[in-house]
């Protein structure tokens, strides 16, 4: 019998390594694909990034718009570096930067088609703006989406709403908008006031809502905005960060936004400040506060920055929290 020492195992991996790969979409017995060989987008690509699944009635669709990379010198504003590559590390993530993956969500609700936040539209650096294919690949046509939901207007959330020659995504939809955020980022007081990094976010809302200003519809905190839709209050990251709980036959699941960013460090340090939130300590006392809650009701959660598809529970585990993600299912 064969021992199994490290030295096996590693020589075994390097055996695999080496390996030819099987091209994707190619069979393993030969052939490639149906066609007879594998697509030039097989080979260079990624294949859809879409994830089905059911809240009551309700079909929640999660579809990434893709990701960036964060490298980490003065990311989290009050813990040291060293503390955060060990975490990093334990993790298995990379060592100088961290992952952010961007996943909004669809939710098809009776004959309600609704879009929670709409990625980045291309604008931001790395592998993003892919929310529009994924949609497609997904079966939901952009143009059948009669409702956007915004949770905040970092760029990441609003920057998908035109393409970025200024067409429309989503020509059809209806666009609602937190009342806190909107007051916020319409002060022409706050973005004179802003810090030099902030004014980039203060242009791009008003080149996408400026000409919509008459058309966007603002809600107020704790309101239906969708039938079994409801806006809840989580603020710090902005000033009008907004969550939504769907709710449909007696399940339930919470769409966080950016109440959190990667679960690896938020979750078990929640104690820990990302430069992302306006008010850290407001973040701070959110995310406790919602993620409490999602742990003693084991309601499911979406997470937008969480790894793909996003979505499992939160669990307390010591000071901080353990994010279980969920147990892929092949059938709704």
């Amino acid at each position: 019998m064969t021992e199994l020492t490290r030295r096996l195992i590693l020589a075994s991996g390097a055996a695999v390594a080496a390996a030819p790969l099987i091209p994707p979409g190619a069979r393993a017995g030969g052939g490639g694909s149906e066609s007879g060989s594998p697509t030039s987008e097989a080979t260079g690509g990624q294949v859809p990034s879409i994830y089905r699944y059911k809240v009551g009635d309700f079909v929640l669709t999660a579809a990434c718009d893709g990701m960036g990379r964060r490298p980490l010198e003065g990311f989290i504003s009050n813990a040291d570096k060293a503390d955060v590559e060990a975490v990093m590390k334990e993790f298995f993530l990379p060592p100088d930067a961290l992952p952010i993956s961007y996943t909004p969500l669809h939710v098809q609700a009776g004959d309600r088609s609704v879009l929670i936040d709409t990625g980045t539209g291309g604008r931001s650096a790395g592998t993003s703006g892919f929310l529009l294919d994924n949609l497609k690949a997904a079966g939901v046509d952009p143009e059948s989406i009669d409702t956007l939901l915004i949770s905040h207007f970092h760029g990441d959330h609003i920057g998908g709403i035109d393409s970025t020659d200024g067409k429309p995504n989503f020509p059809k939809a209806k666009i609602l908008v937190p009342e806190k955020e909107w007051a916020f980022w319409t002060d022409p007081a706050e973005m004179e006031r802003a810090a030099e990094g902030r004014k980039g976010n203060f242009a791009l809302v008003h080149k996408i809502f400026d000409h919509r200003k008459d058309e966007v519809e603002r809600f107020a905190w704790d309101s239906e905005v969708v039938p079994g839709i409801t806006a809840i209050g989580a603020p710090g990251h902005t000033p009008g960060h907004t969550i939504f709980r769907i709710e449909s036959g007696g399940s339930k699941l919470v769409f966080l936004a950016d109440t959190t960013n990667h679960p690896a460090l938020f979750a078990t340090r929640p104690d820990w400040h990302a430069v992302f939130d306006m008010d850290p300590d407001m973040a701070e006392e959110t995310r406790r506060k919602v993620f409490d809650m999602a742990a003693e009701e084991r309601v499911r959660v979406h997470g937008f920055h969480f790894p793909f598809p996003a979505n499992g529970h939160l669990a307390k585990k010591d000071k901080g929290y353990r994010f279980q993600p969920i147990n892929w299912e092949v059938v709704l």
